[in-house]
């Protein structure tokens, strides 16, 4: 397999294609691993212990020996413009673990209703869950050639790495290469970008913004709140530290001078607001005094409201005590 792809074409992935593989390996993985009961424990526990006490430590090996993960197969579609592949979305496939084969009417159908929903998609290529790209896999990708002569491969790894900061999607193209005198189809890397709509941003931000299921307090969320945007701008401290330092060592002749990469660090410098300018500091300052003005009308409000419930117990209590002794109301 060779490092990196040399084909040119620009690849946009969009996050709902990233939910529903990581929601089809979840469901795929809790069917196969449903959780245990207590009762099933306790009689697998005794099927152990007779197991090992009849024929030594077989009997423990077969019962804790734990399941492979399993690998889900699914259709991307999108579009391509140009040298532009924009992914969009996916759906699912059946997939036979003996034959390595793709059940094509199952695949036919959902194209069929997919293209009446979304009829400027066209299936781009195909997914998969593991580590890595296996032998096999050039199998199905060759049987998705009919439908599209080019496909990509969308490899997702459901492996937690605490260690690495980048998302677990590799995007695989194929290419023929002469390897000992005959040629070959190969799995090459493409490199991605992220690419959303505002209707992804919202579904994201609510999926990153979900009430805990244990009925978490205000507090608590707030504190979550305030440490992921705490961590984005420790981020982008970052970033713009490595940025600074690449530019300094630039100027200074100890790195090779790129300008492309000088290019687009000044198109990002353009799109900063002009912060010192006296227009900003007017805005700035009349946003600023609003924002306190309401914040003290809510004061006021909130103070109102709770004098106003302290004057109506008091009348109600100063009330009955004067219809005791004939004395009129305080207030």
């Amino acid at each position: 397999m060779s490092s990196s792809s040399s084909s040119g074409l620009t690849f946009k992935l969009h996050p709902l294609v990233i939910v529903n593989i990581s929601d089809h390996y979840t469901r795929v993985k809790s069917q196969m691993n449903p959780p245990v009961t207590s009762t099933a424990t306790s009689s697998s526990s005794s099927t152990t212990t007779n197991n090992s006490n009849g024929s030594g430590d077989g009997g423990v090996t077969a019962v804790s020996a734990a399941a492979p993960p399993p690998r889900v197969y699914g259709c991307v579609i999108g579009v391509q413009r140009g040298r532009i592949v924009e992914i969009f979305n996916s759906f699912e496939l059946l997939y036979d673990p003996v034959t390595h084969s793709l059940d094509r009417a199952f695949l036919e159908k959902k194209q069929e209703l997919y293209k009446k929903v979304f009829p400027h998609f066209y299936i781009l290529g195909w997914y998969s869950t593991g580590s890595d790209a296996e032998e096999f896999d050039m199998h199905i990708h060759k049987a998705l050639m009919d439908i599209n002569e080019s496909p990509v491969y969308v490899l997702l790894n459901p492996l937690i790495n605490p260690a690495q900061k980048d998302l677990p999607v590799t995007i695989y193209e194929s290419e023929l290469h002469v390897i000992d005198g005959i040629p070959q189809l190969i799995f090459v890397r493409s490199s991605y970008t992220i690419e959303t709509v505002e209707a992804e941003r919202i579904s994201v931000d609510h999926v990153a913004h979900l009430k805990p299921s244990d009925g978490g307090s205000a507090a608590t969320q707030l504190a979550a709140h305030l440490t992921s945007i705490h961590s984005a701008i420790k981020m982008l401290n970052s970033r713009i530290r490595v940025l600074h330092h690449y530019l300094v060592a630039m100027q200074k002749g100890e790195i090779p001078c790129e300008n492309s990469l000088l290019r687009q660090v000044s198109s990002l410098l353009r799109r900063l607001p002009a912060i010192e300018s006296e227009k900003f500091q007017d805005d700035f300052l009349m946003e600023y005094n609003d924002t306190l003005l309401i914040t003290y009308l809510a004061m006021f409000t909130n103070c109102s409201s709770t004098m106003n419930e302290l004057v109506d117990k008091f009348n109600t209590a100063y009330d009955r005590h004067s219809r005791r002794g004939g004395r009129t109301a305080f207030i």
